[in-house]
């Protein structure tokens, strides 16, 4: 399997925009779409914000001109960015179906101004890690809305490579336009040598709910410091720390304390959460999205 999140990726959203692909055995492949908007981080920002808005979120958002990279959802599952080809849900075709929206507009191609750096060869590492081989096999990419570009479904359906969104069964698009396609590889030449095998992610550690109350409850009633579950503790402070809700100072003994206490309660608004269900003592619902964003379990 190849990679599932981008390392030097921001991440946007929750994590979650799909679901296990439809058929597995077929191979890989990446598909490349354009915004149609403007470039920067102001751009980036909003329309960031636009496709999780209207559940249309691929599994990448990139800027050209900055070599900003984001990313919505794991590779190994579907995104929502393209249509359905009949019965067919084109968005599960494959083992992996990588979809990247790239700020820009098809009638101005990117590859004629972009600037690609270390981000833009992060995302071509992960797409060929999945095999995802140097090839475009529905052949050439529109050159305007009008321009009848091949579209061919027993193409897509058993060939892995790259796609534009105008060359996908059962869409009307014609982006990303007519860019440079062998610009893609050239700016993310292959390894000379064989890379080091990236080890094993560490595993996810486990909030157990009801420790987490109960030091909710207790810990700050005791002296400075003191703790009743830290193991249960330390994760939930860290990812509050991360969402900028509590000061790194307060996150390194595992105490619940006040300072912890506030932190949550401000967590819990930020989900919507009011009144005494805003309370500061985590919640299952509450605590799972914490743990989703930020890389703990919840043992309820």
């Amino acid at each position: 399997m190849g990679e599932i999140w981008i390392k030097e990726a921001e991440r946007l959203g929750d994590g979650d925009i799909g679901g296990a692909m439809d058929s597995p055995s077929a191979p890989a492949r990446a598909v490349w779409h354009t915004t149609e908007s403007g470039a920067g981080d102001a751009s980036f920002d909003a329309v960031a914000r636009y496709l999780i808005e209207h559940a249309s979120e691929p599994h990448i958002l990139y800027d050209p001109t900055t070599d900003r990279l984001g990313q919505y959802g794991p590779l190994n599952e579907s995104a929502r960015a393209l249509k359905d080809d009949g019965g067919t849900r084109t968005n599960r075709t494959g083992k992996a179906c990588i979809q990247i929206e790239v700020l820009g507009k098809a009638s101005k191609p990117f590859t004629a101004y972009w600037k690609p750096g270390p981000n833009f060869r992060a995302l071509m590492r992960a797409i060929r890690s999945w095999d995802v081989p140097d090839t475009w096999p529905a052949g050439a990419l529109a050159t305007s809305y009008a321009d009848n570009s091949p579209r061919p479904r027993t193409t897509w359906a058993t060939k892995g490579g790259h796609y534009g969104h105008s060359n996908i069964p059962g869409n009307d698009h014609w982006d990303p336009g007519a860019i440079d396609r062998t610009a893609l590889f050239k700016a993310a030449p292959l390894p000379t040598t064989a890379p080091k095998p990236t080890p094993a992610p560490a595993p996810k550690p486990t909030v157990d709910l009801s420790n987490l109350i109960a030091a909710a409850r207790r810990d700050p009633g005791l002296r400075q410091g003191g703790t009743t579950h830290p193991a249960d503790v330390k994760p939930v402070e860290t990812a509050l720390v991360k969402e900028g809700l509590l000061d790194a100072a307060y996150a390194r003994d595992g105490s619940f304390g006040t300072k912890t206490l506030d932190a949550y309660k401000a967590w819990q608004k930020r989900c919507g959460y009011t009144g005494s269900a805003a309370d500061g003592y985590p919640g299952l619902t509450s605590l799972t999205k914490l743990g989703k964003r930020h890389g703990f379990t919840v043992k309820g």
